[in-house]
């Protein structure tokens, strides 16, 4: 074989390799359950922003109001990235509904994994001072843990959260709710412990 035919033959196993590589770049990166998880995240964030927007008008304390505050900046940061993802690529932007996520066919809401009931956003709502701060703490656990099993499940389908800036949402959702579970357990503990009476 000729110098010529060598190169040649090099040259068409580059631009097959360049064509290739062009397909696999047309074909959508992301799954179905991607975009279930995107679209149901947003409604579960923006029930986090509704609740921890409660902290001032509740009378919570100073440390919860804090992590309230770092909790609307967090996850409505999120959102945006959500939305900005799923507009990306074609798909249908939700709101940022704190009420549920409605599936496609389906007339009602859906709760996703650990977001509160109606019953449970009328106690918190209905709470003042310190025991605003004990249901807060309690509801928002159940609902970081929620958030998780969202991950969780996504992250043990197959084919999903292939997508590069999909995986890194969820790896920040995990690691930034597991964080702020055991900032928030150790808050509950600290309300659980009884006063010292000071000395007479």
């Amino acid at each position: 074989m000729t110098r010529a035919c060598v190169v040649g033959a090099g040259a068409l196993v580059l631009v097959a390799t360049a064509a290739q590589g062009q397909a696999d770049n047309a074909r959508p990166r992301y799954s179905a359950a991607d975009v279930q998880f995107m679209t149901g995240m947003i409604a579960h964030h923006a029930q986090a922003v509704l609740i921890a927007g409660w902290a001032p008008a509740h009378d919570a304390s100073p440390a919860l109001r804090a992590l309230c505050e770092r909790i609307v900046v967090g996850q409505r940061d999120e959102i945006a990235v959500m939305q900005r993802w799923l507009r990306d690529r074609h798909q249908p932007v939700p709101d940022a509904d704190a009420r549920g996520h409605t599936m496609p066919g389906m007339e009602h809401s859906m709760l996703m994994p650990g977001m509160l009931t109606s019953a449970q956003l009328a106690q918190l709502d209905a709470a003042r001072g310190p025991e605003f701060d004990r249901l807060f703490l309690t509801f928002m656990i159940q609902h970081h843990r929620g958030a998780l099993t969202m991950v969780r499940e996504l992250v043990d389908t197959p084919g999903a959260a292939r997508d590069g800036p999909l995986f890194q949402i969820a790896s920040d959702v995990s690691a930034d709710q597991t964080t702020e579970i055991d900032r928030m357990t150790r808050m509950l503990d600290g309300l659980s412990q009884p006063l010292e009476r000071s000395p007479p």
